[in-house]
């Protein structure tokens, strides 16, 4: 499939989107067509209640959708969220450093990662981490996230945030 075809599909697709998941599932399919992810995940944060959610996973058996957490500030919190910047790490070593679920990742199969800050209205309404076996993320992926997946991450959460509130 091409970019133009994959951006087609999306549009189409998150244009009859009628539920969050059906909207993450769209970035998610649109993530695998452009950059690839064996491993996909929204998390959505509210940073006046400090807490952050995994709101979609494309695999819920091993990496479920889940709860409320308290959200873990240190290095990546600084990259993500303060300063707003792409996290990317390209072997399992670095993942650890940051994730402490490092071990169930490399169980998975992945030793890279991107994770992209979602902004909106200023404020950081969730990150698309996406993984993939080690050295997965070269600096042209990297690229083709900035590129073609950002506009696309804020309509989905927006698309996702009105099937959820139900405005």
């Amino acid at each position: 499939m091409t970019t133009i075809e994959a951006l087609a599909t999306f549009d189409t697709t998150i244009a009859v989107a009628q539920t969050a998941e059906a909207a993450y599932k769209a970035l998610q399919d649109l993530a695998q067509a452009t950059v690839g992810a064996k491993l996909f995940t929204i998390m959505t944060v509210d940073m006046a209640a400090d807490v952050a959610r995994r709101a979609y996973t494309s695999d819920p058996v091993n990496y479920p959708a889940s709860g409320t957490k308290p959200i873990n500030y240190g290095p990546w919190f600084d990259v993500v969220h303060k300063q707003r910047e792409y996290f990317v790490a390209n072997t399992i070593e670095d993942i650890a450093q940051v994730f402490f679920d490092y071990e169930l990742i490399n169980k998975l199969g992945c030793q890279s990662v991107i994770n992209m800050p979602i902004i909106i209205g200023d404020e950081l309404v969730a990150t698309m981490n996406i993984l993939d076996v080690a050295g997965y993320y070269t600096p042209e992926r990297v690229q083709v996230v900035r590129e073609l997946l950002s506009v696309p991450a804020k309509l989905a959460v927006l698309v996702a945030q009105t099937w959820e509130t139900g405005a």
